[in-house]
């Protein structure tokens, strides 16, 4: 059987659950070297069992600096190189704008921006031309989602990191795009859906596919993005929303 990622490095962040998990199965199934990380140990204990194919699991925090340190040390020794570049661990916490205080905007902007972006920079010297770097972003990054002013704010940063880095390292042959999911049905969101009666309806009329999204679906668009597939895609954004923003 063909396999698009045979003999690849993958590093995806955020991988114990959710889009990160079903992304590292993915690359795993398609032959690729898979190291993922996450903030706790045994949930990342779990999703390496789950994910199979050798794959590796490093606990960290994409905040902490040190933590992203470790992740590429290991893998230099192990490798030298990464081919494709997940940055997908976030957060997400709605805040109306009357109570958003310092802590709710560094919580968020920390993990977010400041983690995707160092995510980024220190991987940069083990990524080679033709390497593949994909950020995630959100719909809510592009629509005004009531409680949501922070959050949605730094994924508008991530997708213009996107523009800015696909200049940055055109020169390097490395590749930037965003995956924007829409209402996908994650762990989280189905906590959210739990404590919020009425909220599942609601979003899925807001999707016109009318019903919310698989996180396998994220995945493949994620794949797609990081396969010799979209060689010529750079500095995009790939909505997975069910028609969300274009509708």
């Amino acid at each position: 059987m063909s396999q698009k990622f045979a003999n690849k490095v993958v590093v995806i962040t955020g991988g114990s659950d959710g889009i990160g998990l079903a992304t590292a199965k993915r690359f795993a199934t398609e032959g690729a070297q898979v190291y993922v990380t996450a903030r706790r140990q045994e949930p990342l204990d779990r999703a390496v069992s789950e994910i199979g194919h050798d794959a590796i699991g490093i606990q960290g925090d994409v905040a902490d600096p040190t933590s992203l340190d470790r992740l590429y040390q290991r893998i230099m020794r192990d490798h030298g190189r990464i081919d494709v570049l997940f940055a997908n661990a976030g957060i997400s916490e709605s805040a109306p704008l009357d109570t958003i205080d310092d802590a709710h905007i560094e919580r968020v902007f920390s993990v977010n921006v400041k983690g995707t972006l160092f995510t980024v920079q220190k991987a940069l010297p083990l990524m080679t031309p033709g390497s593949s770097v994909i950020l995630t972003g959100s719909v809510a990054g592009s629509k005004g989602i009531a409680s949501l002013s922070v959050y949605s704010a730094t994924k508008a940063a991530i997708r213009s990191f996107a523009r800015t880095w696909t200049t940055d390292l055109k020169a390097r042959g490395i590749r930037v795009n965003v995956v924007s999911p829409g209402m996908i049905l994650t762990p989280a969101m189905q906590a959210y859906l739990q404590a919020n009666d009425g909220m599942e309806e609601a979003l899925i009329n807001m999707t016109p596919f009318g019903r919310l999204g698989e996180v396998d679906e994220v995945a493949r668009a994620v794949l797609f993005l990081a396969s010799e597939d979209s060689e010529f895609i750079a500095g995009d954004e790939l909505f997975v929303d069910g028609g969300i923003m274009a509708v």
